[in-house]
């Protein structure tokens, strides 16, 4: 009878002993992040140098990206520059349609001259939409042939049929109707999982970009003296997160508010996406998230 008693006290004391540490490991791995929850209808996390996706969120799912999609026109303008075909100092005449162009600008005039490197800036830094109209007008002739453009290299770099560009801008086609040379195709569209593809295969063909958006300004246009950056989480901003060098926020009504970074912790890159915020703060709260969870992960 009392070595039956004993033992009961034996398992007794084993079963807390494993209740405990199963509710302090429960502890633990809700603090590394296993328990993630972001305020976003749409998230990745990417490791750069593997590709490894280290945090997914209903990242299939095609949504408008807003500003974000911007990094494909910044690509496509690094290729024709690294080709060739247009240079840094070569000067650009603004169209009727890129001075009037809506959202974030660098105050173009129509018919004023300015040099692509500004453009680029305005653009990468800024989220310029009358440097972004320009500088695809510039590259192809025309924004409807840029946009061609843009859709058949998302093609070639292995994005999703989800993904579709309308313009190089990442506007609504609403904001876009009075303009006879806007491009009309529709509405761009991009997945979580697509943005952060495009974002990765950007610095690898041109790191050279990270020199540009690291920046926490760019110089204005005839009106503007001062573009600040729109990218809070570069060292010294509100939401300064060491190691952030980029990449791209993005705002429409429809899209609420998006932001691409790129961050290196320990030696390593992040790219992260966040897609469908409320406000412009959750974003980058919403990221700082990721960037936690990936560190606690490695």
């Amino acid at each position: 009878m009392k070595v039956k008693l004993i033992k009961i006290v034996i398992i007794a004391a084993l079963i807390g002993v494993f209740g405990w540490a199963n509710g302090l490991w429960g502890q633990i791995s809700a603090s590394r992040g296993s328990q993630l929850q972001l305020a976003a209808e749409s998230a990745v996390l990417l490791d750069a140098s593997t590709g490894e996706w280290l945090y997914v969120h209903n990242a299939q799912e095609p949504l408008p990206p807003a500003s974000m999609s911007k990094m494909m026109t910044e690509l496509l303008v690094l290729d024709a520059i690294e080709q060739g075909k247009i240079h840094w100092e070569d000067k650009v005449t603004i169209s009727a349609y890129a001075a009037g162009v809506n959202g974030a600008s660098m105050q173009l005039l129509s018919g004023q001259s300015v040099g692509v490197r500004q453009l680029f800036e305005a653009m990468a830094i800024h989220s310029a939409n009358d440097a972004s109209v320009a500088l695809a007008e510039f590259t192809a002739g025309s924004e409807a042939e840029f946009v061609e453009q843009m859709n058949a290299r998302a093609n070639k770099i292995g994005l999703s049929d989800e993904t579709h560009f309308a313009n190089a801008t990442g506007l609504s086609s609403r904001d876009l109707d009075s303009y006879a040379t806007a491009a009309a195709d529709g509405e761009t569209i991009m997945t979580a999982k697509d943005v952060a593809l495009l974002a990765r295969h950007l610095i690898k063909s041109h790191p050279e970009v990270l020199k540009v958006t690291k920046k926490s300004s760019a110089g204005g246009g005839s009106k503007a003296a001062n573009l600040r950056t729109t990218n809070e989480m570069l060292p010294g901003q509100r939401f300064g997160t060491k190691g952030n060098d980029g990449l791209k926020t993005g705002y429409t009504q429809k899209a609420g508010y998006c932001f691409t970074g790129t961050t290196v912790r320990n030696g390593k890159r992040y790219i992260t996406v966040v897609m469908g915020t409320d406000t412009p703060e959750a974003r980058f709260e919403e990221t700082k998230k990721l960037l936690a969870y990936g560190e606690a992960k490695s």
